[in-house]
C-alpha cells in the first residue's frame, strides 16, 4: 500500500469530497492556509468526485466516509481504481473501530476521526504523501495484536464478516430507511437490497426482518458514539 513520498516543496493539490457545505468549508478554509495546499476541487456526490478525479488528477482526495448516493469505502475503491496515483484520506464521524481498517483495505493512505483536533488532518495530510500510513495509534495497535495473535473465526465479531456493501446497507436500515429508499440512493435494484438483507438476518442470526432492524437501529447509534 505504501506509495513514493511526495516532494515537500511541490504544491498539493487536494479534492475534497464532503456532502456539508459547512464542513467543507471549515476544511476548505483551514487547508488553504499552508501555502503549498491548493484545494482544486470541491464534490458532494460519489459521480462528482469520480469526474473531478478523472478531469483534474488530484495528488490526494480527502473523502467522507458517508455520502448521498453511496459510501467513502465504495468511493475509495473506484478512485484508485482510475487514478491510482491520487492518494486517498478517509474521514468520518463513525468509529474507527468498524471503518479504520475497511478504509485502508479500499486503498485508502488514512483514517481520520473528524472529532479530532483541527490540526490533525494536516499532520495526516503529511503522513500520507510521505507514502506512509496515517491512522490512530489505538488502530495501530488493534492491527498489531490482529496480525500477531490472528484470531479464530470463531473470535472474529459478525460485524467484521460483513462486506462493505453489507455494511452500507445495514446502516441504512438503522437509519431508517425502507428498502426501496435504499435501492434509490445506491442505485441498485429492489431485489438486489432485499438479497442484502437476507444477508444479513443468516450472517448476523436474526430470523425476522424486524430483528434484524433493531439491531440496526441500535447498532448505528452506537457505531456513531
Amino acid at each position: 500500500m505504501s506509495s513514493p513520498p511526495f516532494p515537500a516543496d511541490a504544491i498539493l493539490k487536494i479534492l475534497l469530497v464532503e456532502d456539508h457545505q459547512l464542513i467543507r468549508q471549515g476544511m476548505k478554509m483551514l487547508l488553504q492556509k499552508r501555502g503549498r495546499f491548493e484545494i482544486c476541487g470541491e464534490a458532494e456526490t460519489a459521480p462528482q468526485a469520480l469526474d473531478l478525479v478523472s478531469k483534474l488528477s488530484p495528488h490526494l482526495a480527502i473523502v467522507d466516509i458517508t455520502l448521498k448516493s453511496t459510501n467513502g469505502i465504495e468511493l475509495t475503491k473506484d478512485i484508485r481504481v482510475f487514478s491510482p496515483t491520487t492518494q486517498v484520506l478517509v474521514v468520518s464521524m463513525h468509529g474507527e473501530n468498524v471503518y479504520a481498517e475497511r478504509a485502508l483495505r479500499a486503498g485508502a493512505m488514512g483514517y481520520l476521526m473528524k472529532d479530532e483536533p483541527a490540526d490533525t488532518i494536516i499532520t495526516a495530510i503529511e503522513t500520507i504523501m510521505r507514502g506512509e500510513v496515517f491512522v490512530s495509534d489505538r488502530i495501530k495497535g488493534r492491527m498489531l495484536h490482529r496480525f500477531v495473535h490472528k484470531p479464530t473465526d470463531a473470535l472474529v465479531s459478525p460485524i467484521d464478516r460483513l462486506s462493505d456493501r453489507e455494511m452500507e446497507v445495514l446502516r441504512l436500515i438503522g437509519n431508517g430507511y425502507g428498502t426501496r429508499e435504499i435501492a434509490s440512493l445506491l442505485n441498485l435494484s429492489v431485489k438486489t437490497i432485499d438479497s442484502y438483507r437476507e444477508h444479513l438476518k443468516e450472517k448476523l442470526a436474526f430470523p425476522k426482518g424486524g430483528d434484524l432492524v433493531r439491531f440496526a437501529i441500535q447498532w448505528t447509534k452506537s457505531e456513531s458514539v
